[in-house]
């Protein structure tokens, strides 16, 4: 991948840092050579990003291009956000705390270079503030209030606005950064780049790690250089071309800021926010399935102030479940009157409303796994031993599952599929696992997940390594479908 760094005038630029080509904003915006570029990685060091200045062209032009700019146009609107800006205070405000504790007075200035600080004190607020606002130069404006630090505003500094005597620093910071991406680029030159979201920190991942590594063969396998990537690296994503979400999403989470800033930074995104809205919420999907009329459980929503007609419109027992819960947790099934109003209580801390449905028991629940609005694996997953649930989750804090059979879409029965379809149909066209219930020949919709459960094994025994590639290649034909249009 080649590195341009842009700027006003190359003449002023003092800077000179091996591997790196630097030219004037002009040349860049008017040279047809630039925009027949392919593999780029281009830092603005302009002096203003103003809307509609030169900088904010460059930017621009290179998003447009194919190019990746650092910073992103939605880069340079969030160094301008108060709200952003104040969120991110917040986020970090243990390590703000900390960092400045020794500071004297009630302002502080610091600089950061490719995500360093001459004093290495600082690096980690350096670094996490550079995730946050990825711009090659940053002056952070710190003041305190009421005995703690805030962040009060963060700007980008020009070139030739760096002290003199921090050029080396900048120099060596600068070769360093280039020096780590040149190492994560893929030894050869792959089409796209796409980007792995994972947690290695999570208990029950959608994808276990074999899992995750047929992922990368199938990716990589058509022309993709493939990196798994966490949630600090928020601020990168316009690295990439495309982001595949292999950790369990919801929506007041960086799941779901991660798969929104991807979106608006044009990346192809599986699982895409609006799934992510409306699939992680059963409140939603409840109203969904009753307005289009999916055969589903009795349900209803409920409200501290409308819970008592539970009993006479569903009875015991039933299930009460949290709007946003996923593997089991959050659900529970009430037999009596005591326990739903102990139960209810509880959730209520949590939620103002709540969904309850009736129980209907069953020895296994089917899921359907759709992308595009096709069916690609159908599994049966049976109840936990002595457990009315898939998942149970014991007090000893482990978790026992129950076995799982997977099927051939075409040895599947129909009406499953078909219901399946339509449910899934309603949310979008993304990655979908519909789970529903089979009881004498009538079949329930029970929820649609997004982000389901695909692990080695299980959802991949019929199609082993060809279901890995048959959502690969889902996101490259979005990809080039993206790019075919931008042509256009």
């Amino acid at each position: 991948m080649q590195h341009l760094v842009v700027v006003n005038n190359p003449k002023n630029w003092s800077l000179q840092i091996p591997g790196v080509q630097v030219v004037s904003a002009k040349e860049y915006l008017t040279d047809e050579h630039f925009s027949t570029l392919g593999s780029v990685k281009l830092y603005n060091l302009c002096r203003s990003y103003r809307y509609q200045s030169t900088g904010y062209y460059v930017s621009l032009l290179a998003s447009a291009r194919g190019h990746k700019p650092i910073p992103s146009v939605l880069a340079i609107q969030d160094l301008k956000s108060q709200s952003i800006i104040r969120i991110v205070s917040e986020e970090l405000d243990r390590l703000i705390q900390s960092s400045l504790k020794p500071i004297q007075g009630d302002q502080f200035t610091l600089s950061i270079y490719f995500g360093k600080n001459l004093a290495k004190r600082y690096a980690r607020l350096c670094s996490r503030l550079f995730q946050h606002f990825q711009a090659p130069l940053l002056r952070a404006e710190f003041v305190r209030k009421d005995g703690e630090w805030l962040l009060k505003s963060i700007n980008h500094i020009a070139g030739n606005d760096i002290p003199k005597e921090h050029h080396p620093f900048v120099v060596e910071a600068a070769q360093d950064y280039f020096r780590k991406k040149s190492t994560a680029t893929s030894p050869r030159n792959s089409r796209y780049d796409l980007a792995i979201l994972v947690n290695p920190e999570e208990k029950m991942p959608p994808s276990d790690e074999k899992a995750i590594q047929r992922f990368i063969r199938a990716a990589e396998s058509l022309d993709f250089y493939v990196e798994l990537i966490t949630k600090d690296d928020y601020a990168r994503l316009n690295e990439f071309d495309a982001l595949f979400i292999r950790e369990t999403t919801s929506v007041n989470h960086h799941t779901y800021r991660l798969a929104r800033r991807a979106a608006a930074e044009g990346l192809v995104v599986i699982d895409d926010p609006e799934s992510i809205l409306k699939c992680t919420n059963k409140v939603y999907l409840a109203e969904l399935i009753k307005k289009h009329k999916i055969p589903a459980p009795k349900t209803l929503i409920i409200s501290p102030e409308n819970r008592g007609m539970v009993a006479e419109k569903l009875g015991f027992p039933c299930i009460i479940k949290q709007p946003d819960s996923s593997f089991s947790v959050g659900v529970v099934k009430v037999d009596n009157a005591a326990e739903f109003e102990h139960t209810t209580a509880q959730l209520f801390e949590k939620s103002d409303l709540l969904i309850v449905q009736e129980f209907i028991p069953t020895s296994f629940d089917w899921r359907v796994g759709i992308i595009n609005r096709k069916p690609v694996y159908v599994c049966r997953y049976y109840m936990a031993r002595k457990h009315w649930q898939i998942y149970e989750h014991a007090g000893d804090g482990k978790t026992h599952t129950g076995r799982v059979d997977t099927l051939p879409v075409d040895q599947a029965p129909a009406q499953v599929v078909e219901v399946a379809l339509k449910s899934a149909a309603f949310i979008g066209d993304g990655l979908y696992g519909v789970d529903l219930k089979e009881v004498n020949g009538q079949v329930y919709l029970i929820e649609i997940n997004d982000n389901p459960s695909i692990d080695s094994g299980c959802e991949d025994f019929v199609l082993k390594e060809d279901l890995y590639k048959i959502i690969m290649q889902e996101i490259l034909y979005r990809i080039e479908r993206k790019k075919e249009r931008s042509v256009k």
